[in-house]
């Protein structure tokens, strides 16, 4: 499919699901992919911010802020600011459905060292079984001098299992399984015998020294750490129509994002924001129902209109935003799940999302102003919207919407296996989609 592509598309999208797959492979944990975007900013010239210092932000500048280095905000203003001069903003999330590590979670049964895990967000549990799992997250240590450091670490290899119990101890498992999150889930990392099992807060200081041997860590004291499955990222199919990879929701997003606000032209105020905490709800500090969008906002209104009200609601009231979430593209095997006219495909174009009650923001104004965009640059567009006898998700659209009363519009590329250990995408929509935002960030009106 995708060598029906003109060339330059097809290079171009080659190139962009390359770097992609890089991504995902280097981005286990949001805050892997925070740091991996941060590179990414540093390299094209953008400058820190940091939330606790003065900032002083100039017209046509560059710049990123962090929060909880899970959460990332990139933005370039205009060359000349004025009130009208609304912002091009583009929203996505960096965590993905999980399981994460309990706080005092060793387990010594039969011989083994397991760990305790919680279920982080709506996971499809099952995948889970017999992968090829590593260890990755954050974690907060002591050094020699009584100082307290946060550190990435990223175990890489193979060290986690869970296996599945043999058919033939389970006759009907193929009629009906169901899975107890406390009891079926712990995954094996090895055989202990009657001693007693490592500490895991001594396998992270271990670790950390191994990867980063010039850190002093005395002692780790607390951690965020995820199970994730080592299988790399691919390109697949019989003539490479599908990319396949965990972490898909949504960080394909999150990249194809940052690729469209770097490779943008033009002089507005564009600004890519990529919140922590989607999957459960966004309400934390550093989700997008959360602040730290709206601090910024406010920050750099000040510093660049003054900090009365007018100018703040003025400028969000000629602002846009356009959420950035995978949607659900229609199974094959499963097409009644879908109403019968709103089936995406894969690679035909990103989603227009569409909901009633409001669990995604699109309105006719919006959805009208991104099929206009998408038009200009022949990009083809699709719509969705949830049987009427189905319930519905959402997305950190409606949430930014009514924060800050922005227009917004509600879209993404069409996926199967959403919330899957491995989900799969279409090759080709990565290059509509980057092309749509980066029109989207280049447009003057």
């Amino acid at each position: 499919m995708s060598n029906c592509l003109p060339l330059k598309l097809l290079q171009a999208m080659q190139r962009l699901n390359q770097s992609l797959c890089r991504f995902l492979q280097a981005a286990p944990t949001p805050f892997h992919a925070v740091a991996a975007m941060v590179g990414r900013l540093q390299e094209a010239g953008y400058q820190y911010l940091d939330e606790q210092a003065a900032w002083e932000p100039v017209p046509g500048g560059r710049y990123y802020a962090v929060r909880n280095q899970s959460s990332i905000i990139a933005f370039r203003l205009a060359s000349v600011a004025g009130i009208n001069n609304g912002w091009r903003i583009v929203g996505a999330h960096t965590d993905s459905p999980c399981l994460k590590i309990k706080p005092q979670p060793e387990l010594v049964r039969h011989g083994y060292l397991q760990l305790g895990v919680e279920v982080y967000g709506g996971v499809l549990l099952n995948p889970w079984f017999d992968r090829d799992l590593s260890l990755a997250g954050r974690v907060h240590y002591l050094d020699s001098a009584g100082q307290l450091k946060p550190a990435l670490v990223d175990f890489r290899k193979p060290v986690a299992v869970i296996p599945s119990l043999a058919i033939h101890l389970d006759r009907e498992v193929n009629q009906k399984r169901s899975i107890n999150a406390q009891n079926d889930l712990p995954p094996l990392l090895m055989q202990v015998g009657d001693g007693k099992a490592a500490d895991f807060r001594t396998l992270l200081s271990t670790q950390l020294r191994n990867e980063q041997p010039d850190l002093d860590v005395k002692e780790v004291l607390d951690y965020e750490i995820s199970l994730y499955d080592t299988q790399a990222p691919a390109v697949t199919g019989l003539h490479e129509d599908f990319i396949a990879s965990a972490r898909l929701d949504n960080l394909l997003s999150c990249h194809v994002g940052l690729e469209s606000l770097l490779a943008a032209s033009g002089d507005t105020n564009c600004l890519l924001v990529c919140s922590d905490h989607e999957e459960v709800g966004s309400s934390t500090a550093a989700g997008a129902a959360g602040p730290f969008l709206e601090s910024v906002l406010r920050r750099l209104n000040e510093k660049l209109q003054g900090s009365s009200n007018e100018t703040w609601v003025r400028q969000l009231s000629s602002s846009m935003l356009v959420s950035v979430d995978n949607a659900h593209g229609i199974h094959p095997n499963f097409a009644d799940k879908h109403d019968g006219k709103h089936g995406p495909q894969l690679n035909a174009g990103p989603v227009l999302k569409f909901n009633a009650n409001q669990r995604y923001a699109t309105n006719s104004d919006s959805s009208a102003r991104f099929r206009q965009l998408c038009r200009e640059v022949n990009v083809p567009l699709q719509a969705f919207v949830v049987r009427s006898d189905m319930g519905c998700g959402s997305t950190l659209g409606p949430l930014v919407a009514t924060e800050l009363g922005i227009t917004t519009v509600d879209i993404g590329v069409p996926t199967f296996a959403m919330h899957s250990i491995r989900e799969l995408a279409g090759s080709r929509d990565t290059a509509y989609l980057a092309t749509a935002l980066t029109h989207f960030f280049s447009r003057q009106d």
